[in-house]
């Protein structure tokens, strides 16, 4: 496997007011384990929570014993979007594989894993790779491609950095 690589993203921040939104989710169908705390949804999954928006065909969610939620959302692609603190900028991403710690306030997107950073609907950064963690905490991405031979289609991070500077905007001159 090689190895990580960790993205300093300049200021790249959730939406604070998040993690103290409920969590709404709609689905065609949901199974519910009061044992194990355990809901299984199935079917057009939408879960909100602030401006955090999670879709996928089938999210399986549980809560701690602090009341913090953990989910594992799945499908062809899961998608994720969610507001940046205090800006009009936004982070999305995708994958196979969606792993949310509502804890520790992290995203794991796996297999065929992308995410990006837009100002409005302008494409700022754009990160691939096997595996991305977006810590919305620590204002981190932590990114790591797959061995060749697992899948090759991933097997490097990319990352694609906009210029800031385009020929609407020129640069300011230095004073």
């Amino acid at each position: 496997m090689l190895a990580g690589m960790a993205l300093l993203a300049p200021g790249v921040q959730a939406e604070r007011a998040d993690r103290f939104q409920p969590i709404q989710v709609e689905s065609d169908r949901m199974q519910y384990d009061d044992i194990k705390q355990v809901n299984v949804f199935v079917g057009q999954v939408v879960l909100t929570r602030g401006t955090l928006v999670l879709r996928a065909d089938q999210l399986v969610l549980r809560q701690d014993p602090e009341g913090y939620a953990h989910g594992t959302a799945t499908g062809q692609l899961a998608r994720f979007r969610q507001k940046r603190d205090g800006l009009d900028e936004w982070v999305e991403g995708q994958g196979e594989e969606i792993i949310y710690d509502g804890k520790a306030e992290t995203l794991r997107i796996l297999r065929r894993a992308q995410v990006r950073r837009l100002d409005g609907s302008r494409l700022l950064d754009e990160i691939e790779g096997a595996t991305i963690v977006y810590d919305s905490r620590t204002e981190r991405y932590t990114v790591e491609g797959s061995a060749a031979r697992v899948a090759p289609e991933n097997s490097r991070v990319r990352v694609t950095i906009q210029p800031r500077v385009t020929p609407e905007t020129p640069p300011k001159a230095n004073r």
